[in-house]
């Protein structure tokens, strides 16, 4: 994280490719969460429902308690890192002002809503899985457009 150190990003010609490198495979990250997700438990309401609480119509067995935990386990550890580094990143690249401040604070609230709403699904009410699927989406979202402009922003 020595890039929180340095005066100027956009001149020092060591930063600029790695902080590069970072943005290029947080976008690619966030576009294969997505994948992935819907591979796995989907991206849907109705998919996700399926796959956490099966269907005895289709005899789909619900996911094990423990492998939900696991799952909820790396979600939190990469959404963690992932977002820790682009707001970083975000902050130092991008001009402070109202409308920024209301993106890293949305995205970040977002994040913490999904890893809690899909527990509260699992755990306690299946509605909770649309403030999931809501939530996931729009951190995503969000997060895409940050990594773009602090990816514009160091290069221009």
């Amino acid at each position: 994280m020595k890039f929180t150190l340095i005066k100027d990003l956009k001149q020092d010609f060591l930063m600029k490719p790695i902080l590069s490198g970072l943005l290029i495979f947080t976008l690619l990250y966030l576009i294969a969460d997505v994948i992935v997700k819907n591979a796995t438990i989907g991206i849907f309401f109705n998919d996700i429902a399926y796959n956490l609480f099966g269907n005895e119509e289709e005899f789909l067995d619900p996911m094990l308690q423990s492998v939900f935990l696991e799952f909820w386990h790396i979600e939190i550890f990469f959404i963690m890192m992932i977002l820790l580094s682009l707001s970083a990143v975000y902050i130092r690249l991008s001009t402070m002002s109202t409308i920024n401040l209301i993106i890293l604070n949305t995205t970040l609230l977002s994040a913490i809503l999904s890893l809690v709403s899909i527990v509260l699904s699992y755990f306690v009410w299946d509605s909770f899985l649309i403030v999931y699927v809501i939530s996931f989406f729009l951190w995503h979202i969000l997060s895409f457009y940050m990594a773009l402009i602090s990816l514009w922003n160091l290069h221009i």
